[in-house]
């Protein structure tokens, strides 16, 4: 359903009890992209919303291209970009036909500068999407947007998830240029950090998903702790499960990358696998993205020969990721840094043991080294390759740590218990906006 075409409320008359006890809440979960196979923030819409509709509550998801995949119950509204960066043709420029009004000039104008325009153009198309509808909705879910149009009043409260300040991405693709024009071009692209900071500070009530996070926005973007809250999200344990009667491939390693940037830590996992390669012949990679065809990854892959032992997969169904991850040995994170890590989660709620850096808020979800995981420094090609040759050669240490992976995710990190959390923090901001209009 298109934005123009949403003009009345698509909910009924709630009736009866959510699960807390409470009253069903009518949501807007916004979401500047929302694919979930194009990154965590898809991930998240798709199975909070789906949780939340099983707690008795109202889903709207309002987001743009990519547009998120939804499961039965939440319904979506289309608020359409000019997806400037859609395949095959990234970086376009839009027929005249195509500009609706000032918003996409904008839109056009931040790309063709070198920046990245779709927060701040998403927001402003939000803010005029849910000011014409005010009163329809009990609560509004921001997905990390921050942009300007969000500080405007939208008709309800306003709830911000941030699942770890862009800032640190900034960090790492600033030290990983290669000279001034590359330095330069980075510092455009991510212009938009400083608006999301500002926004970030006026936000009555954000969520983030670890401890880790939590510390970093509160440095890097400046928000009072008192405002920040932890609701750790988690894996689809009915989905990513054991499973005995797939077979395991002797030597697979598995590991999750959208993209090839210095953040996921890709190219450190190819040197190793470089590494183990000269004890374990049969190591092989299987990476669940898409294969960039340049760059550092694509280099190392070519200096260490490893073309026919690095296989990348895309576009693979939900139970076809679930079987490939069952079929490894051992899944691997390489990131320097997460702001919590779902490919953890799942792989180790599937029984495949892990090995993972220190990176960020990996930590919190992988659990302690030998006891749940085996972890190993960010960036560290050697001790990742050790590592990988300890779990592959020693398949009691592997049935131990799938074992006690699975019982640390079932224990602490489901999209249940992240949705029963988030609702907590919807009533509670209902409240607080209830007290002071009574003020």
């Amino acid at each position: 359903m298109t934005a123009e075409a949403m003009v009345t409320s698509p909910f009924e008359a709630l009736a009866g009890s959510a699960a807390d006890g409470g009253r069903p809440l009518r949501i807007a979960l916004l979401t500047y992209k929302g694919n979930p196979f194009c990154g965590g923030q898809g991930v998240y819409v798709r199975h909070l919303s789906r949780e939340l509709v099983k707690l008795g509550h109202s889903v709207e998801v309002i987001g743009a291209q990519p547009y998120p995949v939804l499961d039965t119950g939440a319904t979506l509204t289309e608020l359409p970009s000019l997806d400037l960066y859609r395949s095959p043709d990234p970086f376009r420029t839009p027929k005249r036909d195509e500009y609706r009004d000032w918003i996409d000039a904008v839109e056009v104008a931040t790309m063709w500068t070198g920046g990245f325009p779709e927060p701040l153009t998403f927001s402003l198309r939000a803010r005029r999407h849910l000011q014409a509808r005010a009163g329809e909705f009990d609560v509004i879910h921001d997905n990390q947007t921050l942009g300007y149009g969000l500080l405007a009043d939208l008709g309800a409260p306003l709830v911000t998830t941030i699942h770890h300040p862009i800032t640190v991405d900034r960090k790492l693709d600033l030290a990983a240029a290669k000279d001034r024009k590359k330095r330069a071009s980075v510092r455009r692209w991510y212009a938009f950090t400083r608006m999301q900071g500002r926004v970030a500070r006026r936000l009555p009530s954000v969520l983030t998903v670890s401890g880790s996070s939590r510390q970093e926005i509160a440095e890097h973007l400046g928000v009072r702790d008192d405002r920040i809250h932890v609701v750790h999200i988690g894996a689809d344990t009915d989905l990513w499960s054991p499973d005995p009667s797939v077979a395991e491939v002797p030597g697979r390693i598995v590991t999750t990358s959208s993209a090839d940037v210095p953040l996921k830590g890709l190219v450190h996992l190819v040197e190793a696998l470089a590494k183990l390669r000269t004890e374990r012949p049969d190591a092989h990679l299987v990476v669940v993205g898409k294969r960039a065809e340049s760059g550092p990854v694509a280099r190392a892959i070519e200096k260490y020969d490893l073309q026919g032992a690095v296989r990348f997969v895309k576009g693979i169904t939900d139970a076809e990721l679930v079987d490939l991850v069952r079929s490894a040995e051992v899944a691997c994170v390489p990131s320097l840094y997460e702001g919590f890590s779902l490919p953890a989660a799942e792989a180790m709620a599937t029984g495949t043991p892990l090995v993972a850096t220190t990176g960020g808020a990996i930590p919190e979800v992988a659990g302690p080294d030998g006891e749940t995981c085996l972890a190993v420094p960010p960036g560290d090609a050697g001790a990742l390759a050790a590592a990988l040759g300890r779990m592959l050669g020693d398949a009691a240490l592997r049935a131990r740590l799938g074992t006690a992976g699975r019982e640390r995710v079932l224990a602490r990190f489901t999209w249940a218990k992240a949705a029963e959390g988030t609702v907590a923090h919807y009533r509670a901001a209902i409240a607080r906006t209830a007290a002071a209009r009574t003020r």
